[in-house]
């Protein structure tokens, strides 16, 4: 009814309503704008879908000037914890990731996840981009899901999965496009350092990162081989998340330069930076602080705030460094 007779479907709704997966019906926009000019109160319709450029390009298009973006990513631990439902263990957290049904519905991370993997494939990958290797598209997303972390390097990708550079990059964007992860760009100082300048991939939700890597408990997380990878995914995506969650737009980086000295995350605060490391040891080392007392020594003054995340729970200071747990990641960022 919305495309066949979109004067009637809007119609019915004349104290608005929510649209979920906007995207697919473009069209209604143009009719919208004229409902939403004609009625004139605020917040009339919610408008959701799953696909940022689909759902952008035609709001921005019909709806310039009446409409306000709101980025939902799946559940933070700071909104779990304030839901009381929070995970018990860091491994626990990591293998559930932040999905609203799991947590909502009570359902076992592996099925639900399984599901939205399959029904992901079917609907968004062929509505975004004409993708006729599907079996090929989930090789490339497993490989990906390898690489979490890690500097993005699109030929190898190409090369592991039997695909074109050309092929790999697009397969990337749709992956952005559709929130399952996101580029972390290089920091473009290089401090008289010859620096990697290109960008790291992470995923979202740790708990879709973990059911593609094929770990089936979260007691498979305590000994396994990617877990500083996957925990690095976590801390950068609760960051992400926690932007988000105040209405803003993440100002974050890294840093690395060729003799793989390195900074996880770099956040830009007009001219000073703040770095932030990010280890899954649950025991405070001194080695921890190491990359944070090279990087500021040659930052100098514009360095403020250095600071640690680790797989602990204790909040403190050492060293000039602060120091916060897995569970309150958010706290490292300046309100």
């Amino acid at each position: 009814m919305a495309l066949d007779d979109p004067r009637a479907f809007l119609g019915r709704l004349t104290d608005g309503a929510v649209i979920d997966e906007i995207q697919r019906t473009p069209e209604l926009l143009s009719y919208l704008q004229t409902q939403v000019d004609a009625d004139g109160r605020m917040g009339l319709f919610l408008l959701t879908g799953s696909q940022q450029f689909g759902l952008m390009s035609g709001i921005t298009q019909s709806l310039a000037g009446r409409s306000a973006f709101i980025e939902l990513l799946p559940f933070s631990v700071h909104e779990l914890e304030h839901a009381g439902i929070v995970p018990a263990s860091l491994e626990e957290m990591l293998f559930a990731g932040g999905y609203p049904p799991i947590y909502d519905r009570s359902l076992p991370p592996s099925v639900w996840l399984s599901a939205y993997v399959t029904a992901y494939v079917e609907r968004d990958v062929r509505q975004l981009l004409n993708v006729q290797d599907l079996d090929g598209f989930q090789r490339f997303v497993r490989l990906c899901a390898g690489r979490s972390a890690q500097i993005l390097n699109l030929s190898s990708l190409a090369v592991d999965c039997g695909i074109t550079h050309n092929t790999a990059k697009a397969w990337i964007g749709v992956l952005e496009a559709s929130y399952i992860l996101f580029r972390l760009r290089p920091h473009h100082e290089n401090f008289s350092k010859r620096l990697i300048k290109s960008p790291k991939i992470y995923f979202y939700d740790t708990g879709l990162l973990c059911w593609l890597l094929g770990i089936q408990k979260p007691e498979q997380l305590i000994a396994h081989p990617l877990r500083g990878s996957i925990f690095e995914t976590f801390v950068v995506s609760e960051l992400v998340k926690t932007e988000l969650n105040r209405g803003r737009r993440p100002a974050f980086c890294f840093w690395r330069d060729s003799n793989g000295n390195e900074i996880d995350v770099i956040v830009e605060a007009g001219d000073r930076l703040q770095p932030i490391e990010i280890k899954s040891g649950q025991t405070l080392n001194r080695d921890f602080f190491a990359g944070l007392e090279r990087w500021t020594g040659l930052a100098k003054e514009r360095a403020v705030e250095p600071t640690l995340i680790y797989g602990g729970t204790a909040a403190l200071e050492r060293r000039g460094v602060r120091i916060f747990g897995w569970n309150a990641a958010q706290r490292a960022l300046s309100t």
